[in-house]
């Protein structure tokens, strides 16, 4: 990734390697490097940042946004941060402050668009919703992956199953080794009272992730 680089000091080959953690998936751990770093005084490029995506992905929204408000303070900041706090916000349902402060932010080839998409539904706000809907980028959703799947996962929100299984699907055909949108095709068709189809196809991922929560407990159901 762009942010990555390492201090190069001795006492790092006695850390945990910061990337390994994350690649892993373990945030406490990443955190636990990163906050000893600190706390020693010890440099990384992007510190503060990887400290704020570690915060994040842990699920701990509020020290995210005060790493990033930190970081706002400096002179020339990055305004990509206004994106990143937003999310935060997102994240424990401030939805109105997380509209304000990703309208500061840039397009971020689509985060800011997809945020406020969400934003907008969890408003109520269907012509906002539209708009994005209909526009193209920068102005709306696009056919990018990410933003199909945006698009997917607000069709779920609001109970238009086959609309989101229909966009799951097409993905799936185009992004055959994105095997968890096999978990999301398997949703909606349980949720449409498919349940020996969408139990089928959740086990093409279950084959790939045996040991999945989510799909151990969607083929409970």
């Amino acid at each position: 990734k762009g942010l990555r680089g390492v201090a190069g000091k001795k006492t790092d080959v006695n850390k945990p390697d910061l990337f390994h953690l994350i690649d892993g998936r373990d945030y406490t751990g990443a955190i636990a490097v990163l906050e000893f770093e600190r706390h020693h005084k010890e440099n990384r490029k992007d510190q503060a940042l990887w400290l704020a995506y570690s915060y994040f992905h842990n699920g701990e929204y509020r020290k995210a946004i005060t790493v990033y408000e930190e970081l706002m303070k400096k002179p020339n900041y990055d305004a990509s941060l206004h994106v990143y706090k937003a999310c935060c916000l997102y994240a424990v349902c401030e939805y109105a402050a997380a509209r304000e402060e990703a309208l500061k932010g840039p397009y971020l080839e689509g985060l800011r668009i997809r945020l406020l998409f969400h934003v907008a539904h969890k408003l109520d706000d269907e012509e906002t919703m539209m708009d994005y809907h209909k526009n193209s980028p920068p102005d709306g959703l696009g056919e990018s992956v990410e933003d199909q799947l945006c698009l997917a996962a607000i069709q779920y929100l609001r109970a238009h199953y086959q609309d989101a299984t229909d966009v799951y699907k097409r993905l799936l055909l185009e992004n055959r080794e994105h095997y968890a949108l096999n978990v999301y095709v398997a949703m909606c068709y349980y949720k449409l009272d498919y349940y020996d189809v969408g139990l089928e196809i959740l086990q093409v991922y279950l084959a790939h992730e045996p040991t999945s929560v989510i799909a151990a407990n969607l083929k409970a159901c």
